[in-house]
C-alpha cells in the first residue's frame, strides 16, 4: 500500500499539503496526524484519496509508539512524508513560560526527528520528505527567539538529511516560507504585547504549498522559498552580519504593518 503521511494536517500549511499532494504523488491512502479529530475528519470530504485519521499529540511519546505499531502492522510504502506540525510563541522571553518554550522544541524539533526516523525504513527510492521550517531559519530573531531557533534546526537537519539519504534515492527538503495567513498567529500572538507587530507581506498557504511541492518534485533544491521578495531577503541575510540583520528587524517592529485581521482568538 502506497501512502502519504502529513503531520499538522488539521489546519494551515499541513491541511494544504493534504489538499494538493495528489497533483504530484499517487497514493492509496493519506494518513493525517494532529490533535483535533474533527478537523482531520473533515478532510475526508475534501480529497478523493481515502484519508486515515490519526488524532495524536506529537508532544506525547505514546503517540510515536502508536505510529510505530501501525507502521509495523501495515508495512506501507511511504511515498511522501510531510512534517508540518509545529507551534510558535511571539514576545519577550519572560512572557513565554518555560513549558511553552519546551513545547516548541518538542514539537518543532524532537517530534520531527522522531517521525523522520520512524518513516525512513518504510521509504523506497523515489520517496520524498518535506519539512516545514520558516524564514526565521536564517538568522537569530529576537522576540521570536525559541521558535526561530527551532526552525534553524529544521533547516539544518533537513539539508543534511537530504545528503545522507541521497544514496537511498530519497529526497528531503526544507520549506522556508515568510509570513503565511494561518491559525498559527492565533497561538503565536497570545504572548505578544507589541514586540512583534511588523509583517512585511502576508502570503496564502495554498500558494506557498504549491511552490513547495513543485520545488520538491521538479527541482534538485534542498530548500524552498515562496516569493521573490522573501528569496531576496534571504540572499541579503546570508551576506550581512547577523548583528545588522537583528538591528534592522528590531527597528521594523517599532511600526505596525499588515497586522490587521491577525487575531488572538483561539479556536477549538
Amino acid at each position: 500500500m502506497n501512502i502519504a503521511i502529513v503531520t499538522g494536517a488539521s489546519s494551515g500549511m499541513g491541511r494544504e499539503f493534504v489538499l494538493q499532494l495528489s497533483e504530484y504523488v499517487t497514493v492509496d491512502e493519506i494518513w493525517v496526524i494532529a490533535r483535533r479529530a474533527a478537523a482531520l475528519e473533515s478532510l475526508q470530504q475534501e480529497v478523493s484519496v481515502p484519508v486515515r485519521v490519526l488524532p495524536l499529540d506529537l508532544c506525547d511519546s505514546a503517540s510515536f509508539t502508536a505510529i510505530a505499531g501501525l507502521l509495523e502492522a501495515e508495512k506501507p510504502n511511504i511515498r511522501l512524508l510531510v512534517n508540518a506540525a509545529g507551534c510558535g510563541k511571539f514576545g519577550a522571553y519572560d512572557r513565554i513560560s518555560a513549558e511553552e518554550d519546551v513545547r516548541m522544541i518538542d514539537l518543532n524539533c524532537t517530534a520531527l526527528v522522531q517521525m523522520t526516523r520512524l518513516c525512513i525504513p518504510y521509504m523506497a527510492p523515489g520517496s520524498h520528505i518535506m519539512k516545514l521550517a520558516s524564514n526565521s531559519s536564517w538568522q537569530p530573531v529576537p522576540y521570536i527567539t525559541t521558535y526561530g531557533a527551532t526552525k534553524a534546526f529544521v533547516l539544518s537537519y533537513s539539508r543534511s538529511m537530504n545528503r545522507e539519504l541521497k544514496a537511498r534515492g530519497i529526497r528531503c527538503m526544507s520549506m522556508n516560507p515568510g509570513w503565511v495567513k494561518t491559525e498559527f498567529f492565533t497561538h503565536a500572538l497570545q504572548t505578544n504585547d507589541s514586540e512583534i507587530q511588523y509583517f512585511d507581506r502576508l502570503y496564502e498557504a495554498r500558494d506557498c504549498v504549491a511552490t513547495g511541492l513543485k520545488d520538491l518534485y521538479k527541482t534538485k533544491k534542498d530548500y524552498s522559498i515562496h516569493g521573490f521578495p522573501v528569496r531576496f531577503q534571504v540572499f541579503l541575510v546570508k551576506h550581512l552580519p547577523h548583528s545588522m540583520v537583528m538591528d534592522t528587524w528590531l527597528n521594523q517592529q517599532k511600526k505596525a504593518k499588515n497586522n490587521r485581521g491577525l487575531t488572538k482568538e483561539l479556536r477549538t
